[in-house]
């Protein structure tokens, strides 16, 4: 009987149209979750403007959100690598985020 351990990696076709190939720019990334989802919004803000976009929504499971994570960090670990250290700022965007909540200027 097989455990699921020995099956030969099986090669998935993906299929991916011009348009999502063109990609969405976004420089803010929220991130909520609930006992049974990960919810990451893509946001795009733009200096100046005081109204912030969605521009896309991804809903992933707990067990697949811990693999983008491990995935994310192979990725900037080569990027490094190849490119230098990514130098961060405090972390903390810079620039004024209102999310429409009461008492909220």
């Amino acid at each position: 009987m097989e455990d699921g351990k020995n099956k030969p990696n099986q090669q998935i076709n993906v299929e991916l149209s011009e348009e999502v190939a063109e990609g969405v720019y976004s420089n803010l990334a929220m991130i909520a979750h609930s006992n049974s989802e990960f919810v990451i919004d893509f946001i795009r803000l733009m200096p100046g403007v005081p109204k912030a976009k969605v521009k896309s929504r991804i809903i992933v499971t707990p067990d697949h959100a811990k693999r983008l994570l491990a995935a994310l960090k192979d990725n900037i670990e080569k990027y490094e690598a190849a490119f230098g250290k990514i130098n961060q700022n405090d972390g903390a965007p810079q620039f004024p985020i209102s999310f429409g909540t009461p008492g909220e200027a």
